[in-house]
C-alpha cells in the first residue's frame, strides 16, 4: 500500500518555483565538483611537468568511470522518482537498496579490472614508460577507492529523486572544500604528513569522496529512511536492476559520446596550429562555467518529471515543457550577449597571446548564441530519462554529435577554416534543440491525451 511522503512533495505548488528551488543548490554543488580537477591540476603542476603529464593521462579513464556512475545515477533517479511520485515507499526502498548494491558491484569490478590493466591501458593511450610509475602512483590509489567515486553518485541521485537537491548540493560543496584543504597536505607533506606527491592527490580525492559516501548513506538510512535490508532473491534484484538499467545504460552512452567527440574536434583544430588548440582550450575552460545553470537544471528536471508522471499529473508535465523552453531561450540569449561583450576580458585571464585570444574570442562571440538549443537538449535528455523513456534522449545526443555536428565540423573546417567549425557547433545545437523540443512535446502530448493538454499546460504556466 502507498505510504505518505516524508519530504516536501513536488506534486503540487508552482512548477517554476520547484524547479528554481531544486536547481539553485545544484549550481553551487556542480561548480564545487568542477573544482576537483582544477584544484588537483594546480597543486600537481607545482611538482613539475612529468607529474602533470602523468595525471593528464588519467583524465580520460576517470571520465569514463564517472560516466558509468552518472548513467547509473540517472537510472536510479528515474526509477526512484516515479515510484516516489506514485507513493509506493516500499518500492522506493527496494530500488534505492538494490541500486546501491549494483553500484557496489560495478565499483568492485572497476577496481579489479583497473588494477590489473594499468600498464597496458596507459601504454595504449600513449604514455611513455618513464611516466608509468607516476601513473601507477595515482591510479592504484584511485582504483582502490573506486567505490567512493561510484556509490555516492548513485546515493546522491536517490536523494535528488525524492526532491532533496539542497542536501545533495551541500554535500558536493563540502566534499570539494575538503579536497581543497587536504590536497596540499598530502601532496607536499604538510603538518607532519608524509610527502606523497601524485599519490597524495589521488588519496585526497578518495578521502574526500569517502566522506560523501558516509554522509549520503547516513541521510538515506537515518534521515530519509529509504534504505531497506538487502534481499538475496535474484528475481527481486534483477527486477530492480532492469528498471534502473533501462535508463542507466542509454544515459551512460550519452555521457561517453560527448568527451569522445571532443577528441575529434581537437584533432580538427590542430591543423590550424598550436595557438588554435590553445585558444579552443581557453574557450573550453570558460564554457562549462557559463553553462552551469543548464547543468543544474538538467540535474533536477528528471526527478521532478518522474515524480509527477508517477503520480499521473500529466498536466504538470506539459507546464514543465513550456517553462523549460522559455527559460532556455531567455537565459541562453542573455548568456550569449554577456559572453559577446566580456568574452575577451575573461579569456585574457588565461592567456596574453594575441593568436590564442583571437581563437577564444571567436568561439565565445559565436557559439554561445546556440546555448539556448544546447540547454534544451540537456533538459530534454534529463526529461526523457526521468519519464522512463531514455531512447529519444540518447538518439538526440547521437544525432547531434555523429549525425550532424562532426560531418558539419569537417566540412566547415575544410572550406571555411576554424570559423566554419564553430558555425557547425551553432547549427548543430540549434537544430537538435528544436528537434528535442518537438520530440518531447509530442511524447508528453501522447501521455496527456493530445495537443490540448500541452496547450493547457502552456496556459497554466503563463
Amino acid at each position: 500500500m502507498a505510504s505518505k511522503h516524508k519530504t516536501p512533495s513536488l506534486l503540487d505548488g508552482s512548477v517554476a518555483g520547484h524547479l528554481q528551488r531544486l536547481a539553485l543548490p545544484m549550481v553551487w554543488g556542480i561548480l564545487a565538483t568542477m573544482s576537483f580537477n582544477v584544484v588537483d591540476t594546480y597543486f600537481v603542476a607545482q611538482l613539475g611537468d612529468a607529474p602533470l603529464a602523468a595525471m593528464s593521462f588519467t583524465f580520460p579513464v576517470v571520465m569514463v568511470v564517472n560516466a558509468l556512475a552518472i548513467g547509473l545515477g540517472a537510472g536510479t533517479s528515474s526509477a526512484v522518482a516515479r515510484a516516489y511520485g506514485a507513493g509506493d515507499m516500499s518500492r522506493v526502498k527496494r530500488l534505492v537498496t538494490d541500486a546501491t548494491l549494483l553500484a557496489l558491484v560495478i565499483a568492485i569490478a572497476v577496481s579489479v579490472i583497473g588494477m590489473s590493466t594499468i600498464d597496458p591501458l596507459f601504454r595504449m593511450l600513449g604514455a611513455q614508460d618513464s611516466l608509468l610509475p607516476l601513473i601507477r602512483d595515482y591510479m592504484a590509489t584511485w582504483y582502490l577507492g573506486a567505490i567512493f567515486a561510484v556509490v555516492p553518485t548513485v546515493a546522491l541521485s536517490a536523494l535528488r529523486a525524492i526532491g532533496n537537491s539542497a542536501l545533495t548540493g551541500r554535500i558536493m560543496i563540502g566534499v570539494a572544500l575538503l579536497n581543497l584543504v587536504i590536497d596540499p597536505i598530502l601532496i607536499f607533506g604538510l603538518l607532519g604528513f608524509p610527502r606523497l606527491e601524485l599519490q597524495g592527490a589521488a588519496l585526497a580525492t578518495v578521502t574526500a569522496r569517502a566522506i560523501s559516501f558516509c554522509l549520503a548513506f547516513y541521510f538515506l538510512a537515518r534521515k530519509e529512511q529509504i534504505l531497506a535490508a538487502p534481499v538475496w532473491q535474484w528475481s527481486v534484484v534483477r527486477d530492480s536492476w532492469r528498471n534502473m538499467l533501462a535508463v542507466g545504460l542509454p544515459a551512460m552512452a550519452t555521457n561517453v559520446i560527448i568527451p569522445m567527440s571532443g577528441g575529434v574536434v581537437v584533432a580538427l583544430v590542430a591543423v590550424h596550429g598550436a595557438d588554435a588548440v590553445a585558444g579552443l582550450g581557453v574557450a573550453m575552460r570558460i564554457e562549462p562555467v557559463a553553462l552551469i545553470v543548464f547543468y543544474a537544471l538538467s540535474a533536477v528536471v528528471g526527478p521532478f518529471l518522474g515524480q509527477n508522471a508517477g503520480a499521473g499529473l500529466h498536466g504538470r508535465l506539459a507546464e514543465t515543457l513550456s517553462i523549460l523552453a522559455r527559460f532556455c531561450v531567455t537565459f541562453g540569449v542573455g548568456l550569449a550577449l554577456v559572453l559577446f561583450f566580456i568574452g575577451g576580458p575573461v579569456a585574457s585571464l588565461f592567456s596574453d597571446s594575441p593568436q590564442v585570444l583571437a581563437v577564444a574570442v571567436a568561439y565565445l562571440s559565436l557559439v554561445p548564441f546556440s546555448y539556448a538549443g544546447y540547454g534544451f537538449v540537456m533538459s530534454a535528455n534529463a526529461a526523457f530519462n526521468g519519464l522512463g523513456h531514455p531512447l529519444p534522449g540518447t538518439l538526440i545526443s547521437f544525432l547531434r554529435v555523429l549525425g550532424l555536428y562532426l560531418p558539419l565540423a569537417w566540412l566547415g573546417n575544410k572550406f571555411w577554416g576554424i570559423q566554419g567549425l564553430f558555425m557547425a557547433t551553432v547549427i548543430s545545437n540549434l537544430v537538435l534543440g528544436a528537434v528535442a523540443y518537438g520530440w518531447l512535446k509530442k511524447y508528453i502530448a501522447e501521455q496527456t491525451g493530445g495537443e490540448d493538454a500541452v496547450t493547457q499546460g502552456q496556459e497554466v504556466s503563463r
